[in-house]
This record gives C-alpha cells, structure tokens and sequence, in this order.
C-alpha cells in the first residue's frame, strides 16, 4: 500500500482530514490533544506501528495481581484497569494465578524486585478472613502503594475498591419477591470469603424485611465460584423446594440452569435463577440471564486513580469505596409459583 492511501485510510478512520493525520505523525504542532489520540486510536486499531517518536515513555510498572482467567468477570477487570493505567502512561504487569501456580506472595514478590510503582490486587487473599494479612502490611509499611479490589479487612492500611455486595443479594430477593417467589434460596462460594459474608448478611436482611422469613440457613448453599459449584448448590437448593435461585457468580448461575435442566425444570418457567457480575457475553446464554451487574468500569478507574494519588505522594489511607450495582432483567426470571395457580 503506498503511502497515500494509507494517510486517507488513517484519516478516515479518525475522521480528520489527511494533512492533520501528516501533521500528527510528524509530530508537528498545531494539533489538539484529542485530535492527536484520535489518529493514535486509528494507528492501533488499523495495525500499524506508532512511528518511534510518538512512542510514549512509560511513566513505570505497575502490578496486577488477579485469579485465574476462566472466570470472565476477572479478564474484563484486568482490561479495564489496564486499559486505565495506559491512559496515565504506566505499563501495567499482569499475573495470574493459576491452580498449582505461583502463589500471590511469590508474585508480590517478582514485582517489588521489578522496581513496581504500585500493585493492584484483585480477589486476592485480602478477601479471604481466614489468610494473614501481613503479606499487606509488610508493603505498606515499606511505603509501595497497593489497592485491594474486592475484599476487605480492617487490619490493611490501604484502600479497598468494592461493590455493595449486601445490596447485590438484597436486589435480587427483592426481584424474585416481585415475581411471586417465596421458597427463595442462595448459591455462594465457600464461606471464609468477605464478598461472600456481605451477600449473606444482604439476603438474610432482605428475606426478613420482604417475606418476615428469619430462619433462612438451609437456603443458603456453599459451593465453589463456578459452574459445577453452581451445579451443585443449585441441587441442594432445589431437592428444598426453592423456585428462586440468587447466585454468587454468572458461572455459578449457568450451574444453577443446569441444574434445573438436569430435573427437567424449566428455566424460568418452573425456576427462576438470578446471577451476579454481568460478565461479557452472559446476555447471550439461553435463556439470557438476569443477574445484577458488578459496575467493573467504575471501580478499575477508582482503583487506578486511588493508586497513582498514593505514587504521586499522598499518604495511604485506609478507606473503602463502595459502588452501587444494578439489577439487569433478562430472560432467566419470571413468575413464581403463587402468580402461575
């Protein structure tokens, strides 16, 4: 391709005119700041090479710590915290743990030899009650900044990014109990986790408050974060007679449909099944899933911004920011069993 038709199909895509697109590659003046990041966006996304002088120089690294990948909620957080750090001139570092592994501590590790900036944990051991948390406050205490996503514990000097995950269990029952279901039960990983302790203290709330139901333990099913834990707690909630499952996870949820389909239940004629993260691709299941949307925008961009305060000087504070999520109706909920006599 000669280098005219590239200028015009460069400019078509940034939607200016051929000489502004000469002038940004040549790193001329007289181009605005949003101008010249619309032809940059063009040159990505057309697949070619920024020329050398229009390569930023990284401001430093910065550590992303999240679980294993299979899970889609946590790839999108990393995209959108990475995608957030870029935007500010930092490379970010991802690493993920999987089953068998590096372990976070060996990861924290690599990274603080690396010279980091900061780290951003994501679902980390921060939110497990049951882990020390000196792996934490050793950092802090050497003054690297660090940022807790999902999880929490009083004992960290350092802020954590969270959805109101009491909220999340409490909009779901509310839904459900808006359809007609009574017999409402909840499938969870494994208990020791805050997220986990938050969304039981929602739902037991929410129970009491919309059905006056405050003996509610045995709808409550432990498993783990995934589609055969969802499977499994799902069993236990229906061999109970519920007709409405809220779930911790969309993978827990696509379990929890399998479950039913397993018993020749129909989803969402004879049971309803609500999940929790609005991970991509979950509208296009069959049916669609309902389920209340964790705000992964909101929080990547908080944590990123709480990060680079605390690199550019300001003290660590411990503090928690709490974002709201939002219940996205689709097609696996519908009537309960007192509306369909």
């Amino acid at each position: 391709m000669n280098g005219h038709a590239r200028l015009a199909d460069i400019a078509a895509q940034a939607g200016v005119s051929e000489a502004t697109v000469s002038r940004v590659l040549n790193g001329k003046p007289g181009v605005s700041a949003a101008t010249r990041q619309s032809v940059m966006t063009a040159l990505d996304l057309m697949g070619y090479e920024r020329p050398p002088r229009l390569r930023q120089r990284s401001n430093g690294l910065v550590g992303l710590v999240t679980p294993e990948l299979d899970n889609p909620i946590f790839p999108a957080f990393a995209q959108a915290i990475e995608k957030a750090l870029t935007q500010h001139g930092y490379t970010p570092v991802l690493c993920t743990q999987l089953p068998g592994g590096a372990p976070e501590d060996e990861f924290t590790e690599l990274l603080v030899d690396r010279g980091v900036s900061g780290i951003v944990f994501v679902s980390g051991l921060h939110a497990d009650t049951t882990a020390r948390m000196d792996r934490y406050t050793r950092l802090t205490d050497r003054g690297l900044p660090i940022v807790l996503v999902d999880g929490y514990s009083e004992h960290i000097d350092a802020p954590f990014i969270s959805p109101d995950d009491r909220l999340a269990a409490r909009l779901s029952v509310q839904h459900l109990v808006d359809l007609g279901h009574e017999r409402i039960g909840i499938a969870l990983g494994p208990r020791r986790f805050v997220p986990v302790i938050r969304k039981i203290e929602g739902f037991k709330q929410a129970m009491a408050q919309l059905l006056g139901a405050t003996d509610v333990d045995e709808l409550i099913s432990h498993s783990l974060f995934s589609v055969e834990g969802g499977q499994a707690a799902a069993a236990q909630l229906l061999a109970r007679g519920c007709t409405g499952i809220v779930c911790a996870s969309d993978l827990m949820a696509l379990g929890a449909i399998r479950a039913c389909r397993e018993r020749a239940m129909s989803v969402p004629g004879e049971v309803s099944v609500v999940g929790f993260d609005d991970s991509p691709l979950i509208a296009f299941t069959d049916p669609p899933l309902t389920t209340v949307r964790k705000p992964i925008g909101a929080m990547a961009s908080a944590a990123v911004q709480t990060l680079l305060e605390e690199v550019n000087g300001a003290p660590a504070k411990h503090v928690e920011l709490i974002f709201q999520p939002e219940l996205v109706v689709r097609g696996s909920t519908g009537s309960g069993p007192l509306v369909n006599r």
